[in-house]
């Protein structure tokens, strides 16, 4: 059999063409990442003008600003496994199609209705749920990076891939009240529209997805283009069958340890990405730019630039200690927002989220090629889809509390923060547990081998 497929790679080598480098993969699924995961700020910046022209309360609201990372979760499992079937740049051109959809309608809606009412809530939900389609961008750009690269690079890769891309909704959060302040927010969305199409046209144009995929594209079959694309250095290769990267993804219970992880620090920085913006209004009075700058640059963008060192401390750590640390931040960060209301306590709190949550997002994707190597896909769409639930489910909680405390529930809520790092602590040390479990049984067989 092996002769065969050495026969095979032989006789195609004249006759395949290979384009594109990891830096390349790196760079364009970073930028499709980035483009699409904006919409996580879809709603949050404007969360006041859409509280005050709609009379919603705090349920509603929370479920308003949540609206994009519904979609933006679910579908990270059917589009992070159908990479492993087609590589990622059609699955991202998808994705980014269902989000133009999203924005336009939005945009139509705000010029042809002169003022929003609840009657138009509805229908504002829907458009951010297509919006929300690019946020599902993480899961085709995960293992579009990683087919690129060996198991050695894949904590810096990842780590930059996710860093960089989680920048956009920062810098959203950061822009959008000052972009509604010079042209209303129809205005507004209809630059980020612009911005959106723009930005599909370059990944279009520029993004090659690893060389395994170009070769089944042009027909070679699975083994010859195995074969070749190992020759180049590839290391990582996909379940083809659709489903079953999730099915096998699905029957190893440590993902599901990775799922909670996530749950709580990509699904934690989702929502707090669009509740901040209220928590700092609402509760401490600021107004709408200066609540941005601090939930954007004190929050969002902090999170994404720590992302990127905390997968190279992952690489020299491992990612399991590096969790660890991470969410012990994250407890102490939430036990200061829920038991002080002091701007300066309440401010340290957030940084301390922020760095936790950044690191903890590089560390659990270090350990998914790691723990979930067969499935890379399959458990990126898992992961990064069930994990970012955390991001549509929270917000609602957060204004529940509210409603049934008033404005002392803005505190209050975040006692969930402390609940669930609590539990991702626990989950952290498991997975030390079992990596000081491996490694000792890895130098017990070294050890016993020259003995034999």
């Amino acid at each position: 059999m092996a002769n065969t497929i050495d026969t095979a790679a032989a006789a195609a080598r004249e006759h395949y063409q290979l384009s594109g480098s990891p830096a390349g993969g790196l760079t364009m699924g970073t930028w499709g990442f980035f483009v699409g995961f904006a919409a996580v700020a879809l709603y949050g910046p404007a969360a006041k003008y859409f509280q005050d022209q709609m009379h919603l309360g705090g349920l509603a609201l929370g479920l308003l600003v949540a609206a994009p990372q519904l979609t933006g979760s679910l579908l990270r499992i059917p589009f992070g496994a159908w990479v492993d079937r087609v590589g990622g740049r059609l699955p991202m051109l998808t994705l980014f199609a269902l989000s133009l959809v999203g924005m336009w309608g939005l945009v139509f809606i705000l010029l042809t209705a002169k003022t929003l009412t609840v009657a138009a809530y509805p229908i504002v939900i829907m458009f951010g749920f297509l919006s929300g389609c690019g946020v599902a961008s993480f899961s085709v750009g995960i293992p579009q990076v990683s087919y690129w690269y060996p198991q050695s690079r894949q904590g810096t890769a990842l780590g930059a891939y996710g860093g960089i891309g989680n920048l956009a909704p920062g810098l959203f959060t950061l822009l959008l009240p000052y972009a509604i302040a010079m042209w209303g927010l129809a205005g507004s969305y209809f630059a980020w529209f612009t911005f959106l199409l723009i930005g599909a046209a370059i990944y279009a144009w520029f993004a090659r997805d690893a060389y395994f995929f170009q070769l089944r594209q042009q027909g070679f079959d699975s083994d010859t283009s195995r074969k070749i694309a190992a020759e180049k250095g590839e290391e990582l290769f996909p379940n083809e069958r659709v489903w079953q990267a999730v099915i096998t993804a699905a029957e190893d219970p440590r993902t599901w340890g990775l799922v909670a992880l996530y749950f709580v620090s990509f699904g934690g920085f989702l929502a707090l990405t669009a509740w901040f913006p209220i928590y700092w209004t609402n509760l401490h009075h600021m107004d709408v730019k200066s609540a941005a700058m601090l939930g954007g640059l004190g929050f969002s963008l902090l999170a994404a630039i720590v992302r990127v060192f905390g997968g190279m401390i992952s690489e020299r750590i491992g990612g399991e200690r590096t969790a660890t640390l991470a969410f012990i931040a994250v407890l102490a960060g939430a036990l200061l927002l829920t038991f002080v209301e002091e701007f300066s306590q309440a401010l340290i709190g957030e940084l301390l989220i922020a760095v936790g949550m950044g690191v903890g997002n590089a560390a659990v994707f270090k350990m998914v090629p790691k723990y979930v190597p067969e499935a890379v896909g399959g458990a990126a769409g898992l992961v990064g889809g069930l994990g970012a639930l955390g991001g549509f489910i929270i917000p609602p909680f957060l204004g529940a509390v509210v409603d049934a405390l008033g404005t002392q529930g803005y505190a209050g809520g975040f006692f969930a923060y402390v609940a669930l790092a609590v539990m991702a602590i626990g989950v952290s040390a498991y997975f030390w547990y079992l990596d000081r479990g491996a490694k000792s049984a890895k130098a017990t067989k070294l050890t016993i081998l020259p003995a034999r």
